[in-house]
Order: structure tokens, then C-alpha cells, then sequence
């Protein structure tokens, strides 16, 4: 009998959720999604050294010899996680996902100068725009970076979604892709209620089967890519999404299983759904913002461990190219 994985794949497109390329290696998922957590996880491995070194010494030439450290790192930081997407890139045949700065997640003009940055970096190392999904905040203001984008055929992965006002939203700003963060949203839940959740009962699975419905129902383009898992009752619940992105401790979970996985998701059934259109502007958006309380809690926390991430990876290349400048010091003694 097949996997619980293989049968996954048959009804949805499954993205690995790592910075490790030997995991991804392992996998081989369609796509592949990082985040500042799992850059900055990735980083700090000795298997990856020599990517960090690579990206250190090109920065310091990029810099010019008088510069500081500081100058070098912060250099080097703006091209890590392209980097390691181009890796990634070797290996799955899809897309990945390289995420746009956590700290500009309230500030459009400067997440569009980012995400430009970023795909001007991997078009210079010969990869298409194509292949690759600017991740953003689903903020109002990172939603409207992706609108603007989207229209320069730059495609959008909006992160940090927790709500359905962030997710109709994204759908009407047209763009490629949303990623609904299920696990986070149980967590909120259990630590709210004192209470466990489990199956069809998981606010996180509710959360998306209503993002997923409402999407088919009304015909937006926009996929959903359900995205932070606790337990893999948690995506056996939502078989027949359009993409889930997974872990590697989980993926090996599904792979180990055997048993019937039904579909769960379905766009015929939504489309024969009754559901309630809701217009979005940013007066309503904030105004539902501000009634979901957990959506709140969890958009806010996101981004601030996001730039907590951002601020531990700098400090990282700053340290290792204090190890490399003492090395070189060393050596010419």
C-alpha cells in the first residue's frame, strides 16, 4: 500500500519547510519554502559554512578593503538567503520562497525595494523570476508590496496569515500564493482555552478548509499553501489543499504511514458552497484585524520573532567574519 506521503502528492503539491538542503535533498519536494528561523538555523550548521564563507568574502569584496565588519555582515546578510535558494534551487524543480526583510513588514515602498533587490539577485545568478516567491507580512502595507509586484511579474507568497480578512484581502490584490499558518494558530488556541484540539476540530484546519472553500467558491486564482504543522493530523486533515509545506521531521512521519488518505479539500464542493462575499478595503480589514483577537496576537508575535531571527543571523556573520579576518591575520604572521 502506498505512503501517507505518495498518496499526499497525488492530490497536493508538497513543499519542504527547511533551510536544510540534505533534507530537501532527501525529500525532493515541488518547491521548497525558508524563513529568517530557518536561514538563520541553516546557517549556523558547519555543513553550511562554506556557503556563509562564500557569501562573507564576496561581500567584503563588494565592500572594499576599509570597511568594517558591521559593513561586510550587514552586505552579506541582504544575500544570505539568496544564497541558499539558489542551492535549493539545484535541487527542487519548482520554486522557493526568499523572504523580504520581517522588520519592513509596515512599510510598502521599502519591502518593493527589497523584493527587487532580491530577484534582481538571483536573476544576476542566472535564475528566473519565475522561480522564485517574494515572501512577504500579511499586513495591509505587505499586501499592497505584493499587488504592486505581482504586476511587475514579480510572484508573492503571503506569510504570516492568520485570518480570513488577511487572506481575501491577498486573493484581491491577485497574488500567487498565501500561506495560512495552521500550527500557530492551534497554539494560540490551546494556550487561550486550556484545551487540545485534534482532526476536523483543529482551529488551524478550520482556519484554512474557510480560506480554501471561500477561494474556490468565488473563483480567485490565488493558492493556498497551508504552512506551519504541529502533528501530520493536522495535513492528513487537509489532503487535496492546493500545496502544503511541511517539515522535515513530519514529511518523514507521512512517509513511515500506511492507510487510506481521503481527500479532504475539494474546489467542486466549495463551488457549490453557499458563502458570503466579503469586499475588502482597508477600513474593513482593520476593523476585522481588530475583532480576531488571535489573529492579532499571532501577525504581531510573527514578526517580531521573525525580526528577532534577522537580528541573531547578523550577529552570526559578524561573528564568523571575525573568526575569518583572525585566520587571515594569523596566516600572513
Amino acid at each position: 500500500m502506498a505512503t501517507l506521503l505518495e498518496q499526499l502528492r497525488g492530490m497536493t503539491t508538497v513543499v519542504a519547510d527547511s533551510g536544510d538542503i540534505d533534507s530537501i535533498r532527501k525529500f525532493k519536494p515541488t518547491d521548497s519554502t525558508t524563513n529568517p528561523s530557518l536561514i538563520a538555523a541553516a546557517a549556523g550548521m558547519p555543513a553550511y559554512a562554506p556557503i556563509v564563507d562564500e557569501v562573507l568574502m564576496k561581500a567584503r569584496a563588494e565592500a572594499g578593503g576599509n570597511a568594517s565588519d558591521e559593513t561586510v555582515a550587514a552586505l552579506a546578510f541582504k544575500s544570505l538567503a539568496v544564497a541558499f535558494g539558489c542551492k535549493i534551487l539545484e535541487i527542487v524543480p519548482g520554486r522557493v520562497s526568499t523572504e523580504v526583510d520581517a522588520r519592513l513588514s509596515y512599510d510598502t515602498e521599502k519591502s518593493i525595494a527589497m523584493a527587487r533587490d532580491i530577484i534582481a539577485q538571483y536573476e544576476k545568478a542566472g535564475l528566473s523570476r519565475e522561480r522564485v516567491l517574494i515572501k512577504l507580512a500579511s499586513t495591509w502595507e505587505g499586501i499592497k508590496a505584493a499587488e504592486i509586484l505581482e504586476k511587475e511579474g514579480i510572484h508573492c507568497n503571503l506569510t504570516l496569515l492568520f485570518g480570513l480578512h488577511q487572506a481575501i484581502a491577498s486573493a484581491e490584490a491577485k497574488v500567487t500564493l498565501i500561506s495560512p499558518f495552521v500550527g500557530r494558530i492551534l497554539d494560540w488556541y490551546k494556550k487561550d482555552t486550556g484545551k487540545d484540539y485534534t482532526g476536523a476540530d483543529d482551529p488551524g484546519v478550520q482556519s484554512v478548509t474557510t480560506i480554501y472553500n471561500y477561494y474556490k467558491h468565488f473563483g480567485h486564482k490565488t493558492v493556498v499553501m497551508g504552512a506551519s504543522f504541529r502533528n501530520i493530523g493536522e495535513i492528513t486533515e487537509l489532503a487535496g489543499c492546493d500545496l502544503l509545506t511541511i517539515a522535515p521531521k513530519l514529511l518523514a512521519e507521512l512517509e513511515s504511514k500506511q492507510g487510506d488518505l481521503p481527500r479532504k479539500l475539494d474546489a467542486s464542493k466549495a463551488a457549490a458552497m453557499s458563502i458570503e462575499k466579503i469586499p475588502m478595503d482597508k477600513a474593513t480589514f482593520d476593523k476585522m484585524h481588530a475583532a480576531d483577537r488571535m489573529a492579532s496576537d499571532k501577525l504581531t508575535e510573527g514578526i517580531e520573532g521573525f525580526s528577532k531571527a534577522l537580528e541573531e543571523l547578523e550577529q552570526l556573520l559578524a561573528r564568523r567574519l571575525s573568526e575569518i579576518s583572525e585566520k587571515q591575520t594569523v596566516g600572513a604572521h
